[in-house]
């Protein structure tokens, strides 16, 4: 049976989001991974998301909140994107424990629904996680859900948001960890004319290409993390200087989006490229 839907009901013709993803928090907000403290770099994305004061509708957390699988890990999350008043609809990557993360991602306007339903536009929360393994898998019951929902309002326009990446992004050692059955995926989500785009996080690093399915373009976008950055294009692990980073998106009614990343400005975050502890 299909689960019911968040519904939002708004006046503008476009649906304007917000993205963050991979913050890795941990349950002391003075520790560090590979040198950045992630609850400052957290801290500083949110401030400037905040600064831009972009009229978003929702904002979408895409997995790896949590380092350490605390429960305080994401209670920090949820403390820190109050501020925002935003409605955070999120889902879990390969660093969250699923159950935990449940229990403790409560709050007023946080949201663990798969389905969202706002505008003429559909998103689906899928889960591409698997249990003790930091790679992904896209399971059968998501691609029901995807078929079911997509039947349930085929007047809709539908953004599928994960956190494991369905394509190869030639990093040698992390596209190992990607969605093992991606190829699949792709082909069989671009059956559906509604499916417009893909987003997800998982790879620290932007990425904004398209895959040509059979009714067209779909759009497919990586967002950075809020704190460490893998270096595009690598063989082997290594760390990028960028600044922690955010993607804001705007679906528009006829079925297309415009997107851009924006990162924290200035050199506030340094990883430390000798360190371990991914």
């Amino acid at each position: 049976m299909l689960k019911e839907a968040v519904s939002y009901s708004i006046a503008d013709e476009s649906v304007r989001i917000v993205q963050v993803t991979d913050p890795h928090l941990f349950a002391d907000p003075e520790a560090q991974l590979l040198g950045v403290n992630t609850s400052k770099s957290l801290a500083a994305v949110l401030n400037t998301i905040r600064a831009v004061n972009y009229p978003a509708h929702l904002m979408l957390a895409t997995g790896d909140l949590s380092q350490d699988y605390s429960p305080e890990s994401y209670r920090h999350f949820v403390t820190a994107v109050a501020p925002l008043n935003l409605p955070c609809h999120y889902l879990p990557g390969n660093h969250d424990d699923p159950r935990i993360m449940f229990l403790h991602m409560q709050g007023e306007r946080v949201f663990g629904q798969q389905r969202v339903l706002i505008g003429k536009w559909q998103i689906l929360m899928l889960d591409s996680t698997v249990r003790g393994k930091p790679g992904g898998h896209m399971g059968e019951s998501q691609f029901e859900l995807i078929e079911q929902a997509v039947a349930a309002h085929p007047e809709h326009h539908t953004l599928l948001v994960m956190h494991h990446n369905p394509i190869l992004v030639n990093c040698a050692w992390l596209d190992q960890h990607c969605m093992d059955n991606g190829t699949e995926f792709l082909r069989r989500v671009a059956q559906y004319p509604q499916i417009k785009a893909l987003l997800w996080g998982h790879v620290h690093q932007q990425l904004d290409t398209h895959y040509d399915g059979p009714h067209g373009m779909l759009q497919l976008m990586a967002t950075p993390s809020t704190c460490i950055q893998f270096k595009p294009q690598s063989p082997y692990f290594a760390l990028d200087v960028l600044q922690p980073g955010y993607r804001l998106l705007e679906l528009k009614a006829d079925g297309s989006i415009s997107t851009n990343v924006y990162r924290v400005p200035g050199n506030l975050f340094s990883p430390d490229k000798d360190s371990s502890g991914y």
